[in-house]
């Protein structure tokens, strides 16, 4: 196992300033707590994360030193009602990422999911806090790099898992983690002027497109068949009953053909 190397991942060219720790509860608590001393830009990595958490308190369980769990500490130069966003600028960020490091096709599941061959690889939650100046974004992620079995009950793969090589044994996670910072800040720079072209780049990635789902959206279910995605990256649903919906969010999407 290869550790995280802070002073590799610190690069003057980006505005990040990135720390390696070796266990902490989670990231994104971590940020929260320490936002007001911190600056924008902050990152913090971590070998084992042990309460790290998805959407709606959902653990994210990942083995020491294998995968890539972080979080960044954000002030979008956006309004505020733009910071929505990130989450997808981030998302394409990360398919990029993977797709400039190797021969595989993300894709991504709206709102904040990552999916290689119909399993989860990566996960993202975006969180706001108030420091006493200003509201700032902490944006959660993680990505599974070299862990190679998952509970059954936990639909999700790795990226080594997929690559499906005997003679690839480990990711330099190193070099992905780079990656993934240098992604993040070219799409984060879109989140104005350029967010439609963005937009356009995530439709061509949709892992919900075309799918018939059901979900839970404004406290009822909702069932319906993925149209599109709005200028917003909003999704866009054709309902049973000849009308369309626009979802803002929704939790607990599932495809009912699989």
């Amino acid at each position: 196992m290869i550790p995280l190397d802070a002073s590799a991942l610190n690069d003057p060219s980006r505005p990040w300033h990135v720390t390696v720790l070796d266990e902490v509860g989670s990231t994104s608590d971590w940020l929260k707590q320490n936002a007001a001393s911190l600056p924008v830009g902050a990152v913090v990595f971590t070998e084992s994360q042990t309460a790290g958490r998805g959407r709606r308190d959902n653990r994210w369980i990942a083995p020491r030193g294998r995968d890539l769990m972080f979080s960044l500490l954000l002030k979008p130069a956006a309004p505020m009602e733009s910071w929505p966003r990130v989450t997808t600028l981030a998302a394409l960020a990360i398919c990029k990422a993977i797709e400039a490091e190797l021969p595989l096709q993300p894709r991504i599941k709206w709102p904040n999911d990552v999916y290689l061959s119909d399993r989860k690889v990566s996960g993202l939650l975006a969180e706001t806090v108030s420091t006493r100046d200003e509201m700032r974004i902490v944006l959660g992620i993680g990505l599974n790099v070299n862990a190679r079995d998952f509970p059954p009950e936990i639909h999700a793969t790795s990226l080594l898992r997929e690559l499906a090589s005997p003679v690839v044994s480990e990711l330099d996670r190193n070099a992905l983690a780079h990656r993934l910072l240098s992604s993040l800040h070219t799409e984060f720079a879109r989140i104005e002027d350029d967010f439609p072209a963005a937009i356009a780049e995530v439709r061509e990635r949709s892992w919900l497109s075309g799918r018939q789902i059901r979900c839970r959206a404004e406290g009822r279910e909702v069932h319906g068949r993925v149209l599109d995605l709005n200028e917003e990256g909003h999704l866009m649903l054709a309902l049973p009953d000849g009308s369309s919906l626009t979802l803002t969010s929704a939790e607990e999407i599932r495809d009912v053909r699989m």
